[in-house]
């Protein structure tokens, strides 16, 4: 009976062996699977048989079995690409996917843009991220990624923004719109749009009128006003700068204000012209436009309109936010890719291509977004190697044929053994 025992354990030996060299086998041919994370094999031993009943201490063992398979979910070194859709987690968490089995998890950012636009994995399943409102601002509404509309509107300039100096050394003149070159100090030309997304060119003018007090004029050519004339200058806004004795912007007064461009824009629009936060406005005076001894000059100038435009490209940023850059300059956030959270991972049940998905013992998703709530990191243009370690595996593939050469061993000599006993019949 004893022998026969022998045996079984053997046998169970090589079983688990060989168990357990799958295991190993499955980490080293995945050892360049993107986001592949590994697994260990456990092992434990079977029910033993008593030699003296529940109350006696001496047992004999009947062998061993896998008894779990762990998976191994440290982080794999991250490498660097030249794909704009590619992207990496440093950190916990998981990409969403929308599969056909449903929802599935995945580590492998190695992802791509279909004919519809739709953000997908290598076999086609939609990625899952938050949406973007019309204003670019990402919201906590989950859904696929997808681009969309590839041509934005037309946008009307409502503000321009000014970062200037004016020489306090200037004499006071008055501004004649008919010799504006000749009766201003000072003049610049900024390009805004009207409301169908034509351009038009406005040269704004200064002229000192007292010390510390400034007036500008805002003017079109004649060409591109309602009802005007080419070469025939028209006025479009006023308003006056106040400066206090040091040169710091006091006060913005705006006066008139009424824009009316020709080839059918919508008349009397308002653009707002900004010289930087004055004191009257809670600021301090000298981050704004300011007026000292010295050249008058710009340093900066934006404006906020533009003309429509069409997709140029796109590309993810370090948040996990994919931007979209049109051909009129704009930029546009579309969605920002969404990161599921466990409270255990090695709960997580392997589906191939890989995917994992839920199930009781890893816990439901939690979708965040990246960075929040102990959830990885997103780098754009990167993506997570596989965690194998060659070295290790290396080690425990010949622990595991020494195992199976054990086990082998001890069959062969039970076998030796009962072929004794059956050779006493022959003596």
């Amino acid at each position: 009976m004893g022998l026969l025992s022998s045996l079984n354990t053997g046998v169970t030996g090589l079983r688990a062996s060989g168990d357990g060299m799958n295991v190993i086998s499955n980490n080293i041919a995945n050892a360049n699977t993107v986001g592949f994370k590994s697994s260990r094999a456990e092992f434990q031993d079977l029910l033993s048989r008593a030699l003296k009943g529940i109350d006696g201490g001496d047992q004999i063992g009947s062998g061993v079995k896998l008894s779990h398979v762990t998976g191994l979910f440290n982080q794999g070194n991250i490498a660097r690409t030249e794909s704009l859709t590619d992207v990496a987690l440093n950190g916990n968490g998981f990409f969403e996917i929308d599969a056909p089995f449903g929802k599935a998890y995945t580590r492998d950012g190695q992802f791509h843009f279909n004919k519809d636009g739709e953000l997908t994995n290598g076999d086609g399943y939609q990625v899952v991220g938050f949406q973007a409102n019309d204003d670019g601002t990402i919201t906590n509404k989950s859904g696929p990624i997808k681009i969309g509309n590839t041509t934005v509107p037309a946008t009307a300039t409502q503000k321009v923004g000014l970062d200037m100096n004016l020489d306090s050394r200037d004499i006071l003149m008055k501004f004649d719109p008919a010799k504006a070159d000749k009766t201003s100090s000072y003049n610049n030309s900024v390009t805004v749009y009207d409301n169908i997304g034509t351009a038009h060119i406005v040269t704004m003018y200064f002229n000192k009128t007292a010390d510390n007090v400034w007036e500008y004029h805002a003017m079109v050519d004649g060409k591109e006003a309602a009802g005007g004339q080419q070469g025939v200058p028209v006025e479009m806004a006023t308003g006056t700068l106040r400066f206090n004795d040091k040169g710091q912007l006091q006060e913005e007064i705006t006066g008139n204000n009424s824009f009316n461009f020709a080839n059918g824009a919508k008349p009397d629009q308002k653009i707002d012209f900004n010289f930087g936060k004055s004191i009257v406005e809670g600021g301090t005076g000298s981050e704004a436009t300011t007026q000292y001894g010295s050249h008058s000059s710009i340093a900066r100038q934006t404006q906020d309109g533009g003309s429509a435009g069409t997709l140029a490209s796109l590309s993810f940023n370090d948040d996990g936010v994919l931007s979209a850059v049109y051909s009129n300059g704009m930029t546009r956030s579309l969605a920002q890719v969404a990161i599921a959270k466990f409270e255990n991972n090695e709960g997580l049940f392997r589906v191939g291509k890989n995917m994992f998905k839920e199930s009781r013992a890893s816990g439901q998703a939690a979708l965040g977004k990246p960075g929040d709530d102990g959830r990885g990191e997103v780098l754009a243009k990167s993506v997570e190697l596989s965690n194998v370690d060659m070295a290790e595996e290396f080690i425990n593939l010949m622990n595991s044929q020494r195992n199976f050469q054990a086990n082998t061993k001890t069959i062969s000599t039970a076998d030796k053994m009962l072929q004794e006993v059956l050779n006493i019949k022959h003596a």
